[in-house]
């Protein structure tokens, strides 16, 4: 379509020259200052760090649908402050190395306001030391207790997904009560199958539990038979955490290790994220247990919350695309860059929030909140973030795999999960 036509007026001498010194002030301003004005009808750009490529895939391809639909009914309730939300997505292949560029280029040549997302610890590891320098924000959805430990800084926050340390804290009383206490744990052998490995081990110690054994998989192994000879025979809890494309692979060899015969089995639902739990060859689960961050099946007493959340995202009462019912989501996680894109929002706008200069407002704001109440920007459920940890706490849910579903058996109290702060980030400067 050709641009209509328009009539060039032409300015007086004295708009010339008035012009000419308000150009000649504006340019003795720092670079923000002088583009502020411009900005405010601007939209914020989010820098979104996805989990395209690698083994962090299948995370990735539903954190962005997610993501999308976030900024979708933000923008839809009249974006931050007025201003359209606009997310720049950049691939870091689930490595560390990489994620370290994609923070750089969010803060560097896409003019980000933050960056936001990826799951795996060790892209969260290798990511948050640059953000920290370029002093940019740098919100993970990701389950580590790198961000709690005091590991990273200032910079970086984990307000809309709990950590390992919480969860298992959360679960092991559970294991110890109703399975047993004598436990064998299968692992990635990365930062987050070492996060599970040294604080479920003891938590379970703490329920006066014993880990009979503790078997590291390398998160390329592709076939795991060779592993499972390890398992001691008098484990009365098997306790798996995989991740990565070949989880399925590795349930249905686990199953005909075991036959008909096998220990109590305990599972973080990460083994089976983005995988029917009806699939062929996975009957032996049947009785089996889970840990879910968010339940996948909508259960009885689905809340209004979760039904606008999957209505919004896409996805069915059994946790798949609704237009691919094969297409299984991360339901356990996802939830988590939902529930951060709006903090991100809440942090704005309490704050007033107009461009990179209000940057160290919008960490002060966010480390402010506590107290997040279920609803529409937290469907999961309520949660509390602590300000000094920069670590947010939420309900865990303890599924049993019940005629090839996933129905709750246990939901955490929110205190179940609350940890003794390590870090007061507050304390370091921005």
């Amino acid at each position: 379509m050709s641009n209509p036509k328009s009539t060039l007026i032409q300015p007086t001498r004295r708009e010339v020259l008035r012009t000419l010194a308000v150009g000649a002030g504006a340019a003795s301003l720092p670079l923000w200052a002088r583009y502020a004005g411009a900005q405010s009808a601007d939209p914020i750009r989010i820098g979104f760090q996805m989990h395209a490529t690698g083994i962090g895939a299948a995370y990735g391809r539903w954190y962005d649908r997610t993501s999308q639909a976030a900024v979708k009914a933000i923008n839809d309730g009249g974006g931050i402050n007025g201003r359209m939300v606009e997310l720049v997505t950049e691939d870091d292949a689930t490595d560390p190395a990489r994620g370290a560029e994609v923070v750089e280029k969010f803060a560097t040549q896409s003019n980000c306001d933050v960056a936001f997302g990826t799951l795996f610890s060790h892209v969260v590891i290798g990511s948050a030391p640059r953000a920290g320098e370029l002093k940019l924000p740098y919100f993970v959805v990701s389950e580590g207790h790198h961000v709690a430990s005091g590991m990273l800084n200032r910079y970086t926050l984990q307000p809309g997904i709990t950590d390992v340390k919480s969860q298992v804290q959360a679960m092991a009383p559970f294991v110890a009560a109703n399975l047993g206490k004598k436990v064998t744990m299968i692992f990635p052998d990365f930062a987050f199958g070492h996060d599970h490995r040294d604080y479920f081990s003891a938590a379970m110690a703490a329920q006066g539990g014993e880990i009979k054994a503790m078997i590291p998989i390398p998160p390329t192994e592709t076939s795991f038979t060779k592993y499972f000879p390890q398992i001691p025979q008098d484990t009365e809890v098997l306790y798996h955490v995989m991740v990565g494309p070949a989880v399925l692979t590795f349930v249905k060899e686990l199953g005909e290790f075991f036959g008909p015969s096998r220990p109590e089995i305990f599972g973080f639902i990460d083994s089976l994220e983005a995988v029917d739990i009806a699939s062929p060859g996975l009957e032996f689960l049947e009785g089996t247990y889970f840990w879910e961050g968010n339940p996948r099946y909508a259960q009885a007493d689905q809340t209004e919350f979760d039904k606008a959340f999957r209505a919004a995202v896409g996805v069915d009462a059994n946790g798949a695309s609704v237009t691919d019912a094969a297409d299984v989501s991360t339901y356990a996680h996802m939830f988590g860059c939902w529930e951060t894109l709006h903090v991100i929002k809440a942090g704005m706008e309490a704050c007033a929030y107009t461009g990179p200069m209000d940057r160290a407002k919008l960490i002060e704001a966010v480390e402010a909140m506590t107290d997040m109440p279920a609803s529409a920007a937290h469907p999961q459920g309520a949660k509390r973030f602590n300000g000094k940890t920069h670590q947010v706490f939420g309900h865990q849910y303890i599924s049993k795999v019940t005629a090839g579903k996933l129905l709750l058996a246990l939901p955490s109290s929110l205190g179940d999960t609350l940890l003794q702060a390590e870090v007061a980030y507050t304390t370091q400067a921005l």
